[in-house]
């Protein structure tokens, strides 16, 4: 079998045990085969140890490792659900996913164990020395053989949407009835879609948390490739540049949030970075500015892949020279994707117009964990929305406006946060930028902007004058931020996604 013919994790472990698999955080290395072997020794102590068995689910509250890594591929060739859990969670919110997500089996990071075994009645399982309770790592496979089980049903990954808005929902898929090595193969869309060569994945850098389906996705795919993964804990944009010239990283996963940080680094810095080793950057979850993008562009090279999508539904691409060709394009929907974009009676609206946008992956048919009615209220035709709200150009592109739950209406104006935070980010002066509605006693609402400041800023009311302007020579006057707010930071999970609730509960508390 030639190399660019061999999908799948299983068939490289057993075609070249000696291939690095995984460097860590530490820079120890794991082969293919010390991976595959504990991967099956997991397999093996899911049903002998744990009584698992096809459909049942096991949850995972870790920071990126070896452990998480050989946790998932057990997982996918188990006939499993995994759900992956933010590890900054509280107690409380980790119980509600481990509930509602019944789990069997729960496994932590050391420094989730206290809140994790706190969370669940169901076995904990810590990856490293039990300090709460927990049961060593050793409870799910040691002992147990190192060769594969005889059975191997492909698993599925069921992600929990991020709960910004409100309680987070499962998002679960029916497993398709496929094994391990044929479900490895559904890969190959993804690789084809992307223009992914296998040389993308030779050093593919981890720099964001795997528990979020835009990071574990293309990991998981180098694996089934043949590459590498190099972990990073911690991003910052020193230690990720850092990263890239030590291991010659060859593609990584980012979100906006990670490049406005490379960009506020100082020009030297910046000149001195060696980042010719990146063939693909893949980055997706939140809205970039187009300055922002064109500016890392510029700096990166032609490598910068864009898509549009989410747990729920399926997917669009913009791959560079039609970004480049359709600045701020989230690009076109892929192969196995259906997008339309309808209006609230759910008529399809004409090319160029504004509209809710509805998509659809392949026949999949996804729904919300245990509430039927958001699934049902979100569906339209056999397509799934998540609210957001854009439009469709007469080449196909789609643009994305701004979310429908997050719209400010403002005297009888729809204004978007997202169009906001993208301008005033584009102040060399801002580090990060929220928008979010304040009850206006005229106007209904109004945008009220919270902001952090660069390091290189000025005093405060010198920057809030220039940020005001700045505002006002790109946007209408209904869309200008009727208040600044500045905090030392902006609350954001590890991924980059903004808080909002929490932005509007500091302004009720101010």
């Amino acid at each position: 079998m030639e190399h660019e013919d061999r999908i799948g994790f299983r068939l490289w472990a057993a075609a070249e045990p000696d291939l690095t698999a995984v460097i860590d955080a530490e820079d120890r290395t794991v082969t293919y085969g010390e991976l595959f072997a504990e991967v099956n020794r997991i397999s093996h102590g899911f049903r002998e140890r744990h009584g698992l068995r096809e459909g049942d689910t096991v949850a995972c509250v870790m920071e990126n490792s070896v452990g998480m890594i050989a946790l998932y591929l057990a997982a996918m060739q188990s006939g499993i659900y995994l759900v992956t859990v933010n590890y900054h969670l509280t107690r409380h919110e980790i119980e509600y996913i481990l509930a509602d997500s019944a789990a069997k089996l729960v496994v932590c990071s050391p420094r989730a164990e206290e809140a994790v075994v706190a969370a669940t009645e169901a076995p904990v399982v810590v990856d490293g020395q039990p300090a709460h309770g927990a049961s060593p790592w050793s409870a799910l496979g040691e002992g147990m053989p190192a060769t594969s089980p005889e059975q191997v049903p492909a698993g599925s990954l069921m992600m929990y949407t991020s709960g910004t808005t409100g309680r987070p929902k499962g998002v679960r898929r029916p497993l398709s009835g496929a094994t391990a090595d044929e479900g490895a193969r559904t890969y190959v869309w993804l690789f084809s879609e992307f223009g992914m060569a296998r040389s993308a994945f030779s050093a593919w850098l981890v720099a964001a948390p795997l528990y979020h389906s835009a990071n574990i996705t293309p990991a998981m795919g180098a694996l089934n490739a043949g590459g590498t993964l190099v972990l990073m804990r911690g991003w910052t944009p020193e230690g990720f540049l850092e990263r890239v010239e030590q291991h010659r990283i060859s593609g990584t996963s980012m979100v906006p949030t990670h490049f406005h940080r490379l960009l506020q680094l100082p020009d030297e810095v910046r000149s001195g970075a060696r980042v010719d080793s990146l063939e693909y950057v893949i980055h997706g979850a939140a809205p970039c500015p187009m300055e922002i993008k064109q500016q890392i562009m510029d700096w990166f090279g032609p490598v910068v892949y864009e898509y549009y999508g989410s747990t729920e539904v399926g997917t669009t691409i913009a791959r560079p020279q039609e970004w480049l060709d359709h600045p701020g394009t989230v690009g076109r929907v892929a192969s196995i994707s259906t997008l339309k974009i309808l209006d609230a009676d759910g008529n399809e609206v004409p090319t160029g117009e504004t509209g809710i946008v509805y998509m659809r992956q392949g026949e999949d048919k996804v729904g919300y964990h245990n509430d039927d009615a958001k699934t049902e209220a979100s569906r339209r035709g056999g397509l799934l929305t998540v609210w957001d709200v854009g439009h469709v150009d007469a080449d196909g592109f789609l643009y994305i406006t701004g979310r429908m739950s997050e719209m400010i209406l403002v005297g009888g104006v729809n204004v978007y946060p997202a169009e906001i935070e993208g301008v005033l980010l584009a102040h060399p002066w801002v580090a990060d930028a929220g928008v979010v509605a304040r009850k206006h006693p005229d106007l209904g609402e109004v945008p009220i902007a919270h902001l952090s400041l660069a390091a290189q800023a000025p005093d405060e009311a010198t920057v809030l004058a220039a940020v005001a302007e700045h505002v006002a020579e790109r946007l209408a006057g209904a869309k200008h931020p009727r208040e600044y707010v500045v905090h030392e930071t902006l609350p954001r999970d590890p991924n980059g996604k903004l808080y909002k609730a929490r932005l509007r509960t500091a302004q009720e508390v101010g």
